[in-house]
């Protein structure tokens, strides 16, 4: 169960514009309920369980479309960023990134042997470092950054 994300200032003001801008748009009465409840608890400046995956779910295509920044600017975007960091996609990528730049680290005061980022198919790619006898592969793609691999 998701815990609850706490909204104020312009992070809340960004969630609740999205969520009406949608809701104001959908037609399927499913979606219009969850939205609907979303921007109830938005203007509440609380979001959990089911609202929480609905914000998630705005907020990660209006962060990557941009929409968010046309619409809000720099700082509705850092708000939208900081907000998406606490529900669990964003908290879930925060700490792939820290796992993948450990790996990384590890690789720290070798010297490079060879560098290379290869194609796994529409928005997916593996960069695989070698240095110092050791290997590591990352696979980034829509999920985000994970080790795919690590060997010597």
């Amino acid at each position: 169960m998701t815990e609850t994300v706490v909204l104020s200032g312009e992070a809340k003001e960004v969630a609740l514009a999205e969520a009406q801008a949608v809701l104001a748009m959908v037609q399927d009465d499913d979606r219009r309920f969850r939205l609907a409840s979303l921007v109830a608890a938005a203007s509440e400046g609380r979001v959990d369980g089911a609202d929480a995956q609905s914000l998630e779910e705005l907020l990660e295509l209006g962060l990557q479309t941009g929409r968010v920044r046309a619409l809000y600017g720099p700082g509705g975007e850092q708000a939208a960023l900081a907000t998406y960091r606490k529900l669990p996609a964003g908290a879930g990528a925060a700490r792939a990134a820290r796992e993948v730049s450990a790996a990384l680290g590890s690789l720290a005061g070798r010297q490079l042997d060879a560098i290379s980022l290869h194609v796994i198919g529409p928005g997916a790619f593996t960069l695989s470092v070698s240095a110092g006898g050791l290997e590591l592969s990352v696979r980034l793609d829509r999920s985000g950054a994970r080790i795919a691999s690590v060997g010597a």
